[in-house]
């Protein structure tokens, strides 16, 4: 017996023309618009937020009576380095940006120390009221700094360190702030690390200073730059501390003159040159180290 196959031809059913999408062309400019349309925002932004830095460099290359009858002009009409020659030569400039250097230089070095020992010891170390002690670590942060001008004259006072460097630079070598980034940032380094080097004979300090500090160079780079910035620019701590001349810093030397120290006159081109001097170690710093804030691949370990 043979069998036949039949075939049965497919139907073809027509689909209704599907309807037609914008163009490629059309989204490709609309893309670009709103592209332009952002840069052309955020280059407003910037210059909104740059032009007072311009304007501080132009005036302080500027004569005292153009700089009061156009101040806010970019371009000086008559070039002169008449304010910095007098800020270096006949003031006492160069005093204050020396105390400032010190200063800061201390004070840096000392926090990053201290605030990792601080961070690791609490991320680390199991020890009886650790839990008080971060929460007093919070507290502190939400205490504004202001408050604390007073009590913070009467314990300097009372150490006899008033007036002087220990006086200016020990209150500050520990930062609330410091100790809670570099706590978190412990915390996420992990344990198997240590436990590795305690096998091969660590003790904690080693572990600290030797394995776990290195991998924690975002987080110091941080604390470098905050630590700089704030003691190179802080002001109501000098106040209380300090009254000698000899003991003035950037801020107090700079707020002198914005007050009127220098005798009558506006002298916005001596005042704007100091506050310009002051800017560049602080801009230099950031700009150095930016990349490297808080960068966490950095220190990233893989387990």
């Amino acid at each position: 017996m043979t069998g036949t196959t039949i075939g049965v031809a497919p139907t073809v059913v027509s689909q209704p023309p599907a309807p037609r999408a914008p163009s490629d062309a059309r989204r490709k400019t609309a893309r670009i618009g709103w592209q332009i349309a952002l840069y052309v925002l955020l280059v407003a932004i910037a210059l909104f937020y740059i032009y007072p830095f311009l304007v501080q460099i132009g005036t302080s290359f500027k004569i005292d009576a153009e700089a009061a009858s156009n101040p806010v002009a970019l371009v000086p009409q008559t070039w002169t380095t008449a304010a910095y020659e007098r800020l270096f030569l006949r003031s006492d400039f160069p005093v204050w940006f020396r105390n400032s250097t010190i200063v800061t230089i201390s004070v840096t070095l000392g926090r990053v120390f201290f605030v990792s020992l601080a961070g690791y010891a609490l991320a680390r170390l199991n020890f009886r009221g650790r839990g008080v002690v971060y929460a007093g670590v919070i507290a502190v942060m939400a205490v504004p700094s202001v408050v604390l001008l007073i009590p913070r004259f009467l314990v300097i006072n009372q150490l006899g360190i008033y007036d002087s460097y220990a006086g200016m630079i020990l209150p500050l070598l520990v930062d609330a702030a410091g100790v809670f980034i570099m706590k978190n940032f412990f915390e996420s380094i992990p344990v198997s690390v240590e436990e590795q080097a305690r096998i091969d004979g660590a003790g904690t300090f080693r572990i600290f200073w030797s394995v776990v500090l290195p991998m924690a160079r975002p987080a110091l780079i941080t604390i470098i730059i905050l630590s700089f910035q704030g003691s190179w620019n802080e002001l109501s701590h000098f106040i209380v501390s300090t009254q000698s001349p000899e003991l003035t810093t950037l801020t107090k030397g700079v707020a002198s003159l914005a007050s009127g120290q220098l005798s009558q006159g506006s002298q916005y081109p001596i005042k704007l040159a100091a506050a310009l001097i002051m800017t560049v170690p602080v801009a230099v710093m950031f700009f150095i180290f930016q990349r490297r804030i808080m960068n966490a691949s950095e220190g990233a370990v893989k387990e």
